[in-house]
């Protein structure tokens, strides 16, 4: 007999705890603590109760808007798009700089190059003047040394430029070392046609007769 209620008491304690469970669960579920709406959905319609609903980050369209949570991230993001707008016009001014600065040092060697030819022709152009100077002056003092029939036959081969660049040299070393020019003497040697030629082109002073 002490057997039985002791087994009695044992089912009522169990259907007490089976009881208690589903209580907390109905609650919890009424709360939306766990999601039971499915499985007591029967329930709630017997005593005429509406299921707890809770909304899930699982739809974000349906988030209450006025979360502070949500407003911190969306600044955050503003945040964060504004930043890296910033940055991409910064990366573009950088370019655009650098362009600028290839396109100026481009320029300012092609200039280099165009001065270092510059200066080039002109050295080149000065060692030939020079050569010629020189070469004008070794003809000239040759000359003055032979006799002056020889001269005046070298000098009526020679073309108009060079004859006027060679007599002037040889004034010009006369009167360098103080003695007299023998280039009065050899005109008068020469065919008068040729003097008034060459007289004609000196009085001119061209830099050049061609």
């Amino acid at each position: 007999m002490s057997a039985a209620k002791t087994i009695g008491k044992t089912i009522v304690l169990l259907i007490l705890i089976v009881i208690m469970i589903l209580a907390g669960l109905l609650w919890f579920d009424h709360l939306g603590v766990i999601e039971m709406r499915d499985t007591f959905d029967w329930f709630y319609k017997l005593i005429g109760l509406t299921p707890q609903t809770s909304v899930t980050v699982e739809n974000p369209e349906n988030i209450d808007l006025a979360d502070l949570g949500n407003d911190r991230i969306k600044k955050i993001i503003e945040e964060y798009e504004i930043r890296s707008q910033e940055l991409d016009k910064r990366e573009e001014n950088i370019v655009t700089r650098e362009a600028q600065n290839e396109q100026m040092a481009q320029e300012l060697d092609d200039r280099r190059i165009a001065l270092e030819e510059s200066e080039k022709t002109f050295n080149n152009e000065r060692k030939r003047a020079e050569d010629r100077d020189a070469n004008i002056r070794t003809r000239a003092e040759y000359l003055s040394s032979m006799p002056p029939k020889s001269a005046v036959d070298i000098l009526l081969a020679m073309d108009d430029q060079d004859f006027i660049d060679t007599i002037r040299m040889v004034d010009k070393i006369a009167a360098e070392s103080g003695s007299d020019s023998n280039v009065s003497y050899w005109l008068t040697l020469m065919p008068p046609e040729r003097v008034a030629e060459i007289t004609r082109k000196m009085e001119a002073k061209p830099q050049s007769i061609n």
